[in-house]
């Protein structure tokens, strides 16, 4: 690889991760592509090639051959440089929703992918998105690891931008994976998949009390601004929309909407 295009750094015994140009409020220090290969493979798979950045996509390029494309969801972040990569790599696309695979099929819940000397089990975890998937790579080191996109993120929580009811469920079918190594689209690696799933569970709850508190102070017919004022008051207003998002699903679970 040349000297003067960055290198994806290890992860896991399976993965490497190249972190894309975009920090922000909403993608902490940028987005994480993944690669995922075994040591002998002379391919790999590429996950969220991210924005469109060409070095940062000649960086991915430049690794192995590519065989596969896989995307976690729809948001711009992670598939912005879909077409653009398939055109560099001549490897397919695959996301849960169609409008996102390039010369690709959907992926399917249950999907098991086996690509560069791996075994890619693919999980639907609705509810950051409702096109969210998990990919779940059981033979990566002891406790095997999950590619967890924007479900679960290395530091801080998800917004919901499908329902809570189903993020919920999402939750907790990542947690029955067991402890394995969380590798997020976003923010640092974390070790305990069954910890972090049960810390987002918790913090879920304790925030749908804080919302059934502001509803009787304020009555059950607020507003989702009037409850953000009192549940989030101390987001940053670059975020706020994002706060907005999680009190509207939290209303909607709460009022039976979902």
């Amino acid at each position: 690889m040349p000297d003067d295009i960055a290198r994806p750094q290890h992860t896991s015994p399976f993965t490497r991760s190249l972190l894309a140009p975009n920090a922000g409020p909403m993608t902490l220090d940028g987005t994480n592509s993944y690669l995922i290969g075994a040591p002998d493979s002379r391919s790999i798979v590429v996950v969220d090639p991210g924005p469109l950045d060409e070095g940062h996509l000649a960086a991915l390029a430049a690794t192995r051959h590519v065989e596969l494309v896989l995307i976690t969801h729809r948001h711009p972040d992670h598939t912005a440089a879909s077409v653009r990569f398939a055109e560099l790599t001549g490897a397919p696309v695959r996301a849960f929703d169609p409008a996102f695979c390039v010369n690709g099929d959907p992926l399917i819940d249950g999907e098991l992918l086996e690509a560069a000397g791996t075994r890619i089990r693919v999980v639907h975890t609705p509810g950051h998105t409702d096109d969210s998937v998990c990919l779940h790579l059981p033979g990566d080191g002891p406790t095997g690891s999950v590619l967890t996109g924007d479900t679960v993120l290395g530091r801080g929580t998800s917004i919901i931008d499908g329902t809570l009811a189903d993020y919920l469920a999402s939750l907790e079918a990542l947690r029955a994976l067991g402890p394995a190594t969380v590798l997020p689209a976003h923010g640092p690696v974390l070790p305990d998949l069954t910890a972090i799933c049960h810390a987002y569970l918790a913090h879920r709850h304790e925030r749908l009390d804080q919302v059934r508190a502001a509803l009787a102070t304020l009555g059950s017919d607020a507003t989702v601004d009037q409850i953000t004022d009192v549940v989030y008051a101390q987001t940053d207003a670059a975020v706020r929309f994002a706060a907005e998002a999680s009190v509207r699903a939290q209303l909607a679970y709460l009022r039976g909407a979902d």
